[in-house]
């Protein structure tokens, strides 16, 4: 389903949710004397995260080694690919990782390594997804083409009814889709819309850019482990896929536990192309929790497992959600607004795959 109406969201807050909640989270900042970015404990999560990310690489470069052992280094990489991701990549494009932009710019940068592009990630997720979330059309991440139905407004194909049985094993495609086609259509896409996160960009740069860091990250991943790692080229290929599918795998899962489950609703603008809700009470309607009390959980997810203070709060480092959590549950319960949280991983992806499950059914009604 897609649309170019242009979507505006209601203005009509009478009893000033936001107004509230964002006096009270600037309080808490200034009572504890504390910044909304990163402080030390960001810091040492990405030496960290950056050490599982490339030193599986320069072990496999330099060390010859039983060939299961190679394959389960890739893995690691891929989780490592994946908390590099969520934890720096992430807070560097949102600009929350620094009040200083330079090093935003390096940290955000660093989605040229993990197979994707700066300028296309700010505006499908900075823009389209974090301003029309869950509205078909508008956020691309309800969009999975053809073979997976995530909203009762896309259109309902037979093989739906079995997607909460195959659509794990797509969801590990993820990255290498963005390494292999995705930014290529989404630059091409953006650029004719003249969308941007910010100052429209030179699109002569960007297409160089994109090319020119493409050949770095084949050259990185495929092309040196082909004069360095002892081993027939199509293993170095599955080794480059492994990698891969293991971050796309956990990117995936953690997206769609964010959104794409029973509570979070995907909500069409009436004629006009007016969203009901003001934007900041639409993110409580549409966005979930999970696991807010597990610390691995959070540690490791870079804080997208508090997904509702992310969306409202998105230039604040997720190192701070923990903390501001009980001021955006107490706030919303005390105006009468939903907070979707799941106590458990567990129950979210249960979750999930009950609600794909349900709009895999044939319905009374299929949008064209």
């Amino acid at each position: 389903m897609k649309t170019t109406t242009t979507i505006r969201f209601s203005r009509k807050d009478p009893a000033k949710f936001f107004k509230t909640l964002n006096t009270r989270v600037n309080d808490y900042f200034k009572e504890n004397e504390i910044k909304k970015t990163g402080n030390w404990k960001l810091y040492l999560k990405t030496a960290v995260m950056f050490a599982i990310f490339l030193t599986p690489y320069f072990l496999l470069l330099t060390i010859n080694m039983n060939q299961w052992l190679q394959l389960l280094l890739t893995v690691v990489i891929g989780i490592g690919m994946a908390g590099v991701g969520m934890n720096v990549m992430h807070d560097g494009n949102h600009g929350s990782y620094s009040s200083k932009k330079w090093i935003n710019q390096i940290m955000g940068g660093s989605m040229y390594i993990l197979a994707g592009n700066v300028y296309n990630w700010k505006v499908q997720h900075n823009v389209l997804h974090h301003t029309y979330t869950n509205i078909p059309g508008h956020d691309e991440d309800l969009d999975a083409g053809r073979i997976i139905r995530f909203s009762e407004h896309s259109k309902w194909r037979r093989f739906h009814k079995f997607q909460h049985y195959y659509s794990i094993f797509l969801y590990g495609l993820l990255t290498i889709n963005w390494a292999i086609t995705t930014d290529f259509k989404q630059m091409r896409k953006y650029l004719k819309r003249k969308l941007s996160y910010g100052k429209f960009p030179n699109p002569t740069k960007e297409w160089s850019v994109l090319i020119i860091t493409k050949l770095i990250y084949i050259t990185i991943w495929i092309v040196i482990p082909l004069f360095f790692v002892d081993v027939a080229w199509w293993k170095v290929l599955i080794g480059f896929f492994v990698m891969h599918y293991t971050a796309g795998l956990i990117l995936s899962m953690v997206f769609q536990l964010a959104h794409i489950v029973e509570d979070a609703t995907t909500v069409l603008p009436d004629q006009t192309g007016t969203v009901k809700n003001t934007w900041a009470i639409h993110q409580l309607f549409t966005t979930t929790n999970f696991s807010t009390k597990n610390k691995i959980v959070n540690w490791f997810t870079g804080g997208l497992n508090h997904q509702v203070e992310h969306h409202i709060f998105p230039n604040i480092s997720h190192i701070h959600y923990t903390k501001i959590a009980k001021i955006v549950r107490e706030t919303a319960m005390e105006f009468n607004l939903p907070y979707y949280e799941y106590e458990t991983t567990r129950k979210a992806i249960i979750s999930h795959f009950k609600h794909l499950k349900a709009l895999g059914e044939k319905p009374e009604y299929v949008y064209n």
